[in-house]
């Protein structure tokens, strides 16, 4: 439990260091198989590929802080 702790701790710091940076991550969202569906005033969007990469590297990072 601690290491997952750990873990979110250092996300979150990344995450702020790049927001505070103005780093450009325009991309995010914006990959080929994210889906945006638009009619009158309703827009769905449905980030497909940005969810599989960012489980992929979030199940990478838990496999390295949880093995005992």
């Amino acid at each position: 439990m601690g290491r997952l702790i750990i873990l979110v701790g250092i996300c979150l710091i990344i995450i702020g260091v790049l927001i505070t940076l103005n780093v450009p991550l325009s991309w995010i969202g914006h990959l080929p198989g994210d889906f945006s569906l638009e009619w009158g005033k309703t827009r769905i969007y449905i980030p497909i590929t940005t969810s599989i990469i960012f489980s992929f590297i979030l199940s990478i990072l838990l496999f390295l802080f949880s093995r005992r």
